[in-house]
């Protein structure tokens, strides 16, 4: 067993550190979340609540980088909970490549492989490695465990993988990846334990939010997916155009000028909801204010790209068993989850307007053919739940070395 109790989860970005503390036992109840801001900056904000949503700190600091960030972190812990420190970290890793299924210990190996991965990943991979380098010089020999975006669609059918390009690419890594695996993990890992019967069940989860992708899932397993070389592809975003002609690329850098940097950023930062409509990022601001057009169109654009793809994934599972929506808007907006099932009734899918209203899980009615689902997706959990495993595992395989 793991000699402490408790695992902390965190995830890197380019300014933050978002975190969440776990017991270590079942049913691995969460005691802490919360994030560290505008790490880089000045003014940051490191913040942390309870299992109850109650403030445990909030103080205003400046935190210059992410090693800092993981101190104070740690610090807190140590002042704020009794008991041991955590017995390890389990970080959110973007990308995996296409051999890592499972979450890994954090070697010296492992992190070079993870940085051989950043071009696949450049907006992303980076601040996820930061995290592990800031862990290990902030709390040396602290166990560390990576668990992918990727792992979860490590199993996808060949054809699924493809790119149209000459072959000798995809041995340069250029090929399908999918991402967004946690919280298809989490849905699927809740689904069984609520009596679903996954193994039999063609299922497809919309992962709705400022970054969105849909799942199919056939078997327990993830058989295609909206997302593929990279998270800027297939459903349009809060700030990321989703599936685009490439020729719009080419004549974005041949006939306007733009700069290979100038079109990451567009594509990435400057399109999605916030480039249709002008005004945000955030759907729900959006749908706040679909008095103006652009607003509106932004929303309208969204929902028909949704409808379009989550039809298209009933063709990999050969029909169509359950939907589930998850993410920022798949669980909390009932507007989006209608105007998307609304087109999609020639499937089976008919919405009970009282309980997608009222936010219960199940949300379709009795007569609907296709049960649909909506939760709120617990990624956090799941990389908690795979370190103390992977640990457990580590630990057990080392006892059984020295006394072999």
């Amino acid at each position: 067993m793991i000699p402490d109790p408790t695992i902390l989860v965190i995830n890197c970005g380019s300014s933050s550190v978002k975190f969440a503390l776990f017991l270590a036992d079942e049913p691995m109840e969460r005691l802490w979340s919360g994030a560290i801001e505008r790490i880089g900056l000045r003014n940051g904000n490191f913040r942390a609540v309870d299992a109850q949503g109650g403030p445990v700190i909030d103080e205003s600091r400046d935190v210059v980088d992410h090693e800092t960030a993981l101190r104070l972190l740690l610090d807190g812990i140590g002042q704020h909970l009794p008991g041991p420190p955590p017995s390890a970290v389990g970080h959110r890793v973007v990308h995996g490549g296409p051999e890592c299924d499972c979450p890994l210990v954090v070697t010296a190996a492992v992190e070079a492989r993870l940085r051989e991965l950043v071009p696949l990943a450049p907006l992303h991979q980076p601040h996820n490695l930061a995290g592990i380098a800031a862990v290990r010089n902030a709390s040396p020999g602290l166990p560390q465990v990576a668990a992918f975006d990727t792992a979860f669609h490590h199993g996808l059918p060949r054809l699924a993988t493809l790119t149209a390009l000459p072959r000798k690419f995809r041995g340069e890594g250029i090929r399908r990846y999918g991402f967004h695996g946690l919280s298809y993990e989490y849905a699927v890992d809740a689904l069984r334990r609520n009596g679903v019967d996954v193994e039999r069940e063609r299922i497809i989860v919309a992962h709705l939010g400022n970054g969105a992708s849909m799942c199919a899932v056939k078997a327990g397993q993830s058989v295609e997916t909206t997302m593929g070389f990279s998270t800027v592809a297939g459903l349009p975003m809060g700030t990321r155009c989703g599936d685009l002609d490439p020729g719009i690329v080419l004549h974005l850098i041949t006939e306007q000028g733009m700069t290979v940097e100038g079109v990451q950023r567009l594509l990435y930062e400057e399109s999605g909801l916030l480039g249709l409509s002008g005004l945000s990022r955030n759907m729900a601001d959006l749908l706040a204010r679909q008095d103006v057009p652009e607003a509106a169109e932004a929303i309208d654009y969204f929902c028909h790209h949704a409808r379009r793809h989550l039809a298209g994934l009933t063709a990999a599972l050969g029909g169509l068993d359950r939907v589930v929506f998850t993410g920022g808007i798949g669980a909390n907006s009932p507007e989006i989850r209608s105007r998307i099932c609304d087109g999609l009734a020639y499937l089976g899918l008919r919405l009970d307007a009282r309980r997608n209203a009222n936010h219960a899980r199940v949300i379709s009615t009795d007569a609907s053919s296709v049960p649909i689902e909506a939760f709120k997706a617990d990624e956090e959990l799941i990389i908690a739940r795979q370190t103390r495993d992977l640990l457990r595992m580590s630990f057990s395989e080392a006892k059984v070395r020295a006394h072999g």
